[in-house]
């Protein structure tokens, strides 16, 4: 008989006690029992490391890491991928619900796509639904076309099983930028991504998130944040068109010549233009009228400038 292919899980965790044990023993509960859980914790200052420590002493497939000193977010996952040595490397959060079946249903669903994803359901801090899921939110893509992902994300990093051999091309991580949604354009330039239309995760939602993706936590944005927001969208454009697949290097690269001209003027109408030319791919994701997608897009066209007017 065929062996199956080990799994790598990918889990970073830091200050986890709340959620981390109920976290651990979904994996454990997984129907697909052939996998590693590679852990790095960033310095927890809770009682995470007991926690950790226990499950190592019980399971020899917990393999934790300490971190001498804080590396953030990005860059703990950019490690704890490092240290995974698997064929297939499933990313985990700490404070989530595994399906049972997770790993079995992505690995049967990621056939010759670089990275699959899937949906999850919301859950609030007590563990009861929230009544909503992430495919109410975007629309989910499957396909070889990076510039799906150059505005907006569907791809959330604790839905991600990928092969292994994707990380060629998307270590190191850019700094500043959120793993997953480089993660999903990497997949998309070298090959491509799929997504399997399950909820297969109860994705907890609580003040300590790194992400908002419901928009719990209003936020109120100075003119300098607004400013900055659009220096760093032309960052992340050129950091894209530097990395574009032969197809897409083109419009990616225009894209960012106009996000430099706009930033350094009032308007840039052309910006707008090629933004809604090009729309069925860039606003793919957006789960929106045409009529919002159009409003979007006008607003794409404002400047510094004008951001301390209007």
């Amino acid at each position: 008989m065929e062996s199956k292919p080990l799994i790598s899980i990918a889990l970073c965790t830091y200050n986890g006690r709340d959620f981390l044990e109920e976290q651990l023993n979904s994996v454990l509960s997984q129907s697909m029992q052939d996998w590693e859980m590679v852990i790095v914790d960033d310095c927890s200052r809770d009682d995470t490391r007991s926690i950790l420590n226990a499950y190592v002493a019980r399971d020899h497939r917990f393999k934790v890491h300490f971190n001498d000193k804080n590396l953030g977010y990005n860059k703990n996952f950019e490690k704890a991928l490092r240290l995974c040595e698997g064929e297939f490397i499933a990313i985990c959060d700490q404070d989530d619900i595994w399906d049972k079946d997770k790993l079995q249903i992505q690995l049967e669903a990621i056939k010759e796509n670089l990275l699959v994803y899937h949906d999850s359901a919301f859950i609030d801090q007590a563990g009861k639904s929230m009544g909503t899921k992430i495919s109410d939110k975007f629309e989910f893509y499957r396909g070889d076309r990076p510039e799906a992902f150059l505005y907006f994300n569907c791809v959330s990093g604790h839905s991600i099983f990928m092969k292994r051999s994707l990380l060629r091309n998307a270590l190191p991580f850019p700094i500043d930028f959120h793993y997953d949604q480089w993660l999903a354009y990497i997949a998309t330039s070298h090959g491509s991504v799929d997504f399997v239309d399950q909820c297969l995760v109860h994705y907890r939602q609580h003040k300590k998130n790194n992400t908002d993706i419901l928009a719990i936590r209003p936020t109120v944005k100075s003119t300098g944040q607004k400013i900055d927001q659009l220096k760093k969208e032309s960052e992340w454009l050129k950091l894209c068109a530097e990395h574009a697949s032969e197809t897409s290097a083109p419009l990616i690269t225009r894209l960012y010549e106009l996000s430099l001209r706009r930033n350094a003027s009032f308007m840039s109408i052309a910006y707008g233009r090629e933004i809604w030319k090009n729309r069925k791919y860039l606003l793919r994701l957006l789960k929106k009228s045409e009529i919002s997608k159009f409003f979007f897009t006008l607003r794409k066209i404002w400047g510094p400038l004008a951001k301390t007017v209007l």
